[in-house]
């Protein structure tokens, strides 16, 4: 739920229908307030104090990152620019980390500590630059690392952090690529966070939609189109027919399932036959399973239109992504914190029916990946020009420090608090299990 105080009389409402924006006057405050349910309030305020500290060189750092779009493997400057900030603050940094355009920063204090990751986004999209907020979610992985820093260098406590520079999430699958590579090995846990619409201050526990992606190509024959169209093969008219076949399937399609996708051609004229056509197409649905069953169905529109065409067919299923697994316990302490210190918390908003590669992730290892409210013009959620300016404004900045805290303190719990780390692991074999069964 969320909440919004009004200037004159302090009142509180809880709407979760209520989308922020960015002139309706409403301002983040804690649901709960109550510092007592705090795990280490003394912990937790040496990390506030850290991000606050930091609060003049990450705004510097996103707006740079923000003016700098880059598409994914090809994040060459802001590589540099956060390799250069982590090694300024006293991180050892490996460049070009089994990715030319990815890194890792890592600090250890004391020994025989666990490991928590954090995970740190770089790019931007194809014409409408950091129109998903990527230049938070990069600055949010800084402040949680180096907070968490901060909190065992003053408290005396063990521990290492690993924070990844991921690249490519938006379509290249960086974080599967790096998971692959074995970039996740050795964590106890991994944390990161997504912009999002959402009501004021609210914090999203929701999961997203997993993913598949299928790049189908068509194989034809060119003549001239209109002295001799017979001699033609049309891979233009497969690929429409394949768009239109799963546009009829779509009436059979569960409403949670998603099928999109474009068209790419190359050499194409109005009077030449094509003989080349390409549909890029996204199946996604709420679990790994589903989705697998609904690309089962895809294929065979791509299928009959290549038949109908008597063209060749070429299908690339060139990588899939998981549906979220929020680890419950990670949740819950996140959760705690931010009712008690920033606002409220739902399980509608985020990046409900969107993907990220972060799903692998969550499949492999105790993680957690909130979304977090940033306010929006109407129409301007992710993927927008709108959400790409409303990604560089200071609240959308404040927002980001705040789920900041809350993930820096729970890495915190990660590491030292031995009876909260069972429950982390033990909720994730519970999850195991609950995926194994349906």
């Amino acid at each position: 739920m969320c909440q919004c105080s009004t200037d004159s009389e302090s009142k509180s409402t809880f709407d979760l229908t209520r989308v922020w924006r960015p002139d309706d006057g409403q301002t983040p405050a804690p649901l709960k307030p109550g510092p007592n349910v705090i795990y280490r309030e003394d912990i937790f305020e040496t990390i506030r104090e850290k991000i606050k500290e930091l609060d003049p060189e990450l705004r510097e750092l996103s707006l740079d990152i923000h003016a700098h779009p880059e598409l994914g493997y090809e994040e060459y400057h802001a590589h540099d620019v956060y390799t250069a900030f982590m090694d300024k603050h006293g991180f050892v940094v490996d460049r070009q980390f089994k990715i030319p355009t990815a890194w890792r920063a890592t600090y250890e204090v004391g020994s025989g500590g666990r490991t928590i990751g954090v995970n740190s986004e770089m790019d931007a999209l194809k014409g409408i630059g950091h129109a998903c907020g990527h230049n938070l979610i990069g600055i949010s992985g800084v402040a949680v690392a180096i907070a968490i820093r901060a909190a065992l260098e003053k408290h005396n406590l063990s521990g290492k952090i690993v924070l990844l520079g991921t690249p490519a999430e938006e379509g290249g699958s960086g974080k599967v690529v790096l998971l692959e590579k074995g970039a996740y090995e050795g964590m106890a846990a991994c944390l990161m966070c997504h912009p999002a619409p959402g009501p004021v201050g609210s914090v999203s526990l929701s999961s997203c939609l997993a993913l598949e992606r299928l790049i189908v190509e068509y194989h034809g024959h060119t003549a001239h189109a209109a002295l001799s169209p017979w001699e033609g093969k049309n891979a233009l008219d497969a690929a429409v027919l394949g768009y239109n076949n799963i546009s009829a399937l779509r009436q059979q399609l569960r409403p949670t399932h998603r099928v999109h996708g474009i068209f790419e051609g190359k050499d194409w004229a109005p009077n030449i036959i094509p003989d080349y056509a390409k549909f890029i197409c996204y199946v996604r649905a709420p679990t790994v399973k589903e989705m697998q069953e609904t690309v089962k169905r895809v294929i065979p529109c791509f299928e009959a239109a290549a038949l109908a065409t008597g063209c060749e067919l070429k299908i690339d299923r060139s990588g899939a992504t998981g549906d979220l697994r929020q680890n419950k316990a990670l949740g819950s302490e996140v959760a705690n914190i931010v009712l008690n210190k920033h606002g409220a918390i739902d399980y509608q908003w985020g990046i409900s029916s969107a993907s990220t590669d972060f799903g692998n992730i969550t499949y492999a290892l105790p993680s957690l990946h909130p979304g977090f409210a940033i306010p929006t013009e109407v129409d301007g959620g992710n993927h927008t020009l709108a959400f790409a300016k409303a990604a560089a404004t200071v609240k959308a900045h404040q927002a980001t420090l705040d789920v900041s805290e809350a993930l820096a303190a729970t890495g915190v719990r990660v590491l030292i608090d031995d009876d909260f780390f069972a429950k982390v692991q033990q909720t994730f074999k519970e999850d195991q299990i609950l995926r194994e069964q349906s």
